[in-house]
C-alpha cells in the first residue's frame, strides 16, 4: 500500500481538483480522501506543492523497434516515457518490418510485457505501407491492436481510405492519419514560406495538409469512423476539423508541443533539429493551433516522439530525417507554454494529455478515481528545470538548454514508481 499525502489531486474526467490524499493498493487506486494515520504503509510520498494526476497518455510515439533500434528501442522509449510522466503510449507501425501482420504485432507485444509502462502497438492500415491492400485488421484487432495507422506516409487513394474507415468503424477502433499530399511538397520538413525562400529550400505548403484533412473529414462524416488527424500544423486544417466536428463527424485532432511552441523561424536557429513533417509553420498557424486547443477543436496533445541518431541529424537540411524526441519535454512545454501563459487551465491541459487520449483508444487509464488503475504522475508545476539530458537514446530536440516549468517527481504505473 502506497500513501500519497497532501497533493493537489486532479481528475480531468470528473473535474475533481482538491488538496487531499490518495491510497494505492497494488495496481488500483483504493481511496481518494484525507488519511489521518500514516503508519502501516509500505511507502508514504509527500506530494506537498505537487499535482497528482492520472498518468499521461501519448497516442503517437515511435519506439523504432524492430528495425531501427540504433535510434530507440522499447526499453529506452519506455524509460523516456516514464521520465516524462507517461504511463501509457501507442507506438506507430512504421518499423522494419512494418507491423502489418499478427506475427510481428505479437512479437512486439510479448516484449512489451516486461516494460515498466504500458506500451501499445498500433497495426498498419495497408500491407507493407504501400497504400493499396488492407491488412487483416480483424486478425490484428483480435490479437490486441488498439487502432490502425500508416503514420509517416499519407494514404492517397480515396477509395482505399473509405474502405479502411468502414473497417475501423466496424471494429470500433480509431484510424490515425498522416496528412501530407506530396503534390504540394517541393522539399519536406520546412514550411513553404519566407524561411524556405531565405534558405533557398523548396519547402512544404500548408495545402499539403489542408487538402488531405478536408478529404478525410468528409470521409469520416460519410463512414462514421473514429478518425484521428495527427500532428495538425496549419490554421486551415484546424478550420476543417472544427467544421467537421460541428457537422457531427467523429474526428479528433492531435497537436504536438513543437507545433504549439515554435514557428518556421526555429529552422534558422536550430537547423535540422527543427525539421519536422508536417513542418513548423507561421505564427498565425501556431496561434490557431492554440485557439484550437482552447475551443476543443484539438482534443489531444501528442508528441510524435521521433528519435533519430546524432549522425543523421548532423546531415544537411535536405538529407536529415524529420522529427524530434519529445516525451521528456511534453509536460514541461504544456505547463510553460500553455498554462503559464494563460492559454489553458491545468485541468484543460491534463484533459488533453490523459482522459481524451484514453477515450480515443477506449482505455480504462487516464482517470484518477477509486477502483481505476494506479497509473499516476506527480509533478511540481512551479519548479523550473533545465532540459539537459535524455533517457531516450536520442537527443534530437530544439528544446535542449530550455528552462521549463513542471518537474516530474514520480511516475507510477500499476502502483510502482517507474521513473527512478
Amino acid at each position: 500500500m502506497v500513501l500519497i499525502k497532501n497533493g493537489r489531486v486532479i481528475d480531468p474526467e470528473t473535474k475533481f481538483d482538491q488538496i487531499t490524499d490518495v491510497i494505492l493498493d497494488g495496481n488500483k487506486i483504493q481511496k481518494i480522501g484525507e488519511v489521518k494515520e500514516t503508519a502501516g504503509y509500505e511507502q508514504v510520498i509527500n506530494a506537498d506543492g505537487c499535482i497528482v494526476s492520472p498518468g499521461l497518455i501519448d497516442v503517437h510515439v515511435h519506439f523504432r523497434d524492430p528495425g531501427f533500434t540504433y535510434k530507440e528501442d522499447l526499453q529506452t522509449g519506455a524509460a523516456a516515457a516514464a521520465a516524462g510522466g507517461f504511463t501509457t503510449v501507442v507506438c506507430m507501425a512504421n518499423t522494419k518490418p512494418v507491423v502489418d501482420s499478427v506475427d510481428i504485432l505479437q512479437d512486439i507485444q510479448k516484449r512489451c510485457e516486461q516494460l515498466p509502462i504500458k506500451v501499445l502497438q498500433a497495426g498498419a492500415v495497408s500491407k507493407g505501407f504501400q497504400g493499396k491492400e488492407l491488412t487483416d485488421m480483424d486478425a490484428m484487432y483480435k490479437a490486441g491492436a488498439p487502432g490502425f495507422t500508416d503514420d509517416g506516409i499519407p494514404l492517397m487513394d480515396e477509395d482505399f481510405v473509405r474502405k479502411a474507415m468502414k473497417k475501423v468503424k466496424e471494429l470500433d477502433v480509431p484510424i490515425s492519419l498522416h496528412e501530407e499530399d506530396p503534390a504540394y511538397i517541393k522539399q519536406q520538413g520546412v514550411n513553404q514560406g519566407k524561411v524556405s525562400e531565405q534558405l533557398n529550400y523548396g519547402g512544404a505548403s500548408y495545402l499539403a495538409e489542408a487538402v488531405m484533412v478536408k478529404r478525410d473529414c468528409q470521409l469520416a462524416l460519410e463512414t462514421g469512423a473514429a478518425v484521428d488527424i495527427q500532428h495538425i500544423s496549419s490554421a486551415q486544417a484546424v478550420e476543417y476539423v472544427k467544421e467537421a466536428k460541428k457537422n457531427g463527424a467523429n474526428v479528433v485532432a492531435e497537436a504536438s508541443p513543437h507545433h504549439f511552441t515554435l514557428t518556421e523561424e526555429a529552422v534558422l536557429k536550430y537547423g535540422t533539429l527543427a525539421r519536422m513533417n508536417p513542418p513548423l509553420r507561421t505564427e498565425e498557424d501556431r496561434q490557431r493551433i492554440i485557439q484550437g486547443l482552447q475551443e476543443g477543436t484539438i482534443e489531444i496533445i501528442a508528441t510524435d516522439h521521433a528519435p533519430h541518431s546524432k549522425e543523421e541529424k548532423e546531415k544537411d537540411l535536405a538529407s536529415a530525417p524529420s522529427g524530434i524526441t519529445g516525451l521528456e519535454t511534453s509536460l514541461g512545454l504544456g505547463v510553460t507554454e500553455l498554462v503559464d501563459k494563460g492559454y489553458l487551465s491545468m485541468m484543460e491541459l491534463l484533459t488533453k494529455m490523459t482522459v481524451n487520449p484514453a477515450k480515443l483508444y477506449h482505455l480504462e487509464q487516464g482517470r484518477l478515481q477509486e477502483g481505476k488503475p494506479a497509473d499516476l504522475v506527480i509533478f511540481n508545476p512551479k519548479e523550473e528545470w533545465m532540459v539537459t539530458e535524455y533517457k531516450s537514446k536520442a537527443s534530437n530536440s530544439p528544446f535542449t538548454g530550455w528552462k521549463l516549468k513542471g518537474k516530474v517527481k514520480y511516475t507510477i504505473c500499476d502502483g510502482k514508481i517507474v521513473n527512478l
